[in-house]
């Protein structure tokens, strides 16, 4: 499988992975990455755009330079060393043309949920990756959409009180237990709806070096 081709032992390169997300950690390792986690700590609320592509990469550059401002840039940049990359993201949901980030109360949450419920929504998913070595930055955007079956009001009441939607883009969770049996289709690729394209995150890894 291509997005998976780069065997951890002979990693070629330094990897810092700019997100503390769970679900992004778990993606880089079944890609055979080795990296280290640093998180931006930016107030993503205080960037806004209409245009969902604009926000995730304003969004997904803004968290690689607050990362880079903490970092002394000069220890990357020492001859022989292996180059060192760094690769931070952003998501949306964007349901019936509005963009949704993480809700912030139950009753936003329960507002999200119920609207997808036999309905679909789209994923805008921002990659950027920065050699710290050369200066050199790319990034690009993977889009996918998930088409659920009608979701019981117990369901979406039971993923409430259990928090995870809080920590989601538009509270929305693909493979969790609760959700998955009421998944009708997923369109581009799982890993993107749940945070970053394994094949995308891949060829911005090797073009950036």
């Amino acid at each position: 499988m291509a997005a998976a081709s780069i065997p951890a032992s002979s990693q070629p390169f330094k990897l810092i992975l700019g997100s503390s997300s769970v679900a992004r950690k778990h993606i880089l390792a079944e890609m055979g990455l080795e990296f280290e986690v640093m998180t931006a700590d930016i107030d993503e609320k205080s960037i806004r755009r209409e245009n969902p592509d604009e926000l995730v990469t304003i969004l997904a550059e803004a968290k690689a330079d607050a990362i880079m401002s903490r970092l002394n840039i000069s220890d990357y940049q020492k001859e022989g060393d292996r180059p060192t990359l760094l690769i931070t993201s952003d998501i949306v949901v964007v349901h019936e043309g509005i963009i949704r980030e993480k809700p912030t109360t139950k009753e936003e949450a329960r507002q999200f949920l119920k609207g997808y419920s036999g309905s679909h929504v789209a994923t805008v998913g921002s990659v950027v990756v920065t050699n710290l070595t050369t200066g050199k930055r790319l990034g690009s955007l993977d889009k996918a959409e998930v088409y659920f079956h009608d979701i019981p009001d117990e369901v979406i009441e039971n993923l409430i009180d259990e928090g995870v939607v809080f920590r989601v883009a538009g509270g929305l969770l693909l493979e969790h237990p609760l959700t998955l049996p009421f998944v009708e289709a997923v369109v581009g690729s799982s890993d993107s709806v749940m945070g970053i394209s394994k094949d995308l995150a891949n060829k911005l890894i090797q073009d950036a070096l």
